[in-house]
This record gives C-alpha cells, structure tokens and sequence, in this order.
C-alpha cells in the first residue's frame, strides 16, 4: 500500500549555492547545477556520510560525536526569505547569508514540511526532508554585517522560515530552473509526544 501523498502543487528551483571549504567563510557562491551523491552535494563542505555532532544534538551526544549526515543539503524558499526581509525592515535577503545550498519556490509554508517527505527532481534525484533548520546566532551576524540594525532580531523573526535541512535518497543531478515534486508521508500526530508551546 502506497504511503506517500503527492502535493498537487510542484515545487521549483530558484538557485543553487556550495561552498568547498568551511575555511573560506559561511556564505555560498551561486551555481548552475549540482550533482546529488549519496554523501550530499559533489564538492559542497556539508556533503559526507557521516558528521561531528554539535549544539542541535547535544541531548544526545557529546559534541564532536560522529553520526550520520543527515543536514547534507540546506534548503530555503523565496517565499519565506522575502517574509522575513519585511518583517525585519530590510530590502532583501541573499539567501547565501542563511547558508543555502537550494532556494526554492512554489511551496506554502515550506519549513513546515514533515519530517521524511521526499523532494523528488526530473533526473530522478531525491531528496528526504529531516527537520526545520533552526536559525541561529550564526546567520544572525552574517544578516548584521549587511544590515547591523537587524542582527538582534533575525533569529527571532526567522523562526519557522530558515527552511529545512535533507539527505540524498537517490542520487542525480539537480539544475536551477528544474521543477520538484513533493511527496508527503502521513501526517498522524503521536499521541503520548509531549505539548510544545
């Protein structure tokens, strides 16, 4: 029996960004395509099949723990950078300052999409979605050097539109201007989770 449910409206690539080295700072260059391995994006600094644990998982590790990669690809939509660019009074967010890999159009509410939904390309390159990308103080100082008197509020006004992080199912190749399609998982709420305010 099929679990997946496919959303009626595609998805479409805006911009593609990699970085090779952390050494040479947190913002990304514009690309035309990327190559999607099973270690994340060909030549990015987060591709690898396995990562250091930081601060988002130290209730379960020790920092500098390796585990598996999970925030291979970092991706962001035009439609929630532009919402948090006005409610921060600001012209504009390039999305390399939030550290993006993929800028992507055409889905409501994008960072709210599940855990375990799959973002599927025309070269059969799939993508699974693992959890919102938190921002942070990070992206945060980035936003500052453009425009100081926002710093102290984006991480605040970015909550819940810093877009998600994913990992590479099926390899392929992605190109900007290509159009997705979303694959939802089933969305039954556990009961005996814990409320979160």
């Amino acid at each position: 029996m099929p679990l997946l449910t496919k959303l009626k409206t595609p998805g479409k690539v805006e911009m593609l960004l990699e970085r090779s080295s952390r050494e040479t700072g947190f913002e990304k260059a514009e690309t035309g395509r990327v190559q999607l391995r099973f270690d994340g994006p060909a030549g990015d600094c987060h591709a690898g099949l396995t990562r250091a644990s930081d601060s988002r998982t130290l209730q379960l590790y020790k920092r500098n723990t390796e585990i598996r990669n999970v925030r291979q690809v970092t991706l962001l939509s035009t439609e929630e950078l532009e919402e948090t660019a006005r409610a921060l009074d600001i012209p504009k967010i390039d999305p390399s300052w939030f550290g993006a890999n993929m800028v992507v159009s055409g889905i409501p509410d994008f960072t709210l999409l599940l855990p375990s939904t799959r973002l599927q390309f025309p070269s059969g390159a799939c993508l699974v979605v693992d959890m919102e990308n938190l921002p942070c103080s990070q992206i945060a100082e980035v936003v500052g050097r453009h425009h100081p008197e926002a710093q102290f509020k984006v991480v605040k006004t970015a909550m819940h539109r810093r877009g998600v992080t994913a990992w590479v199912e099926r390899e392929g190749e992605v190109s900007a201007g290509d159009n997705f399609t979303v694959w939802l998982p089933p969305n039954r709420p556990y009961p005996h989770a814990p409320q979160v305010a």
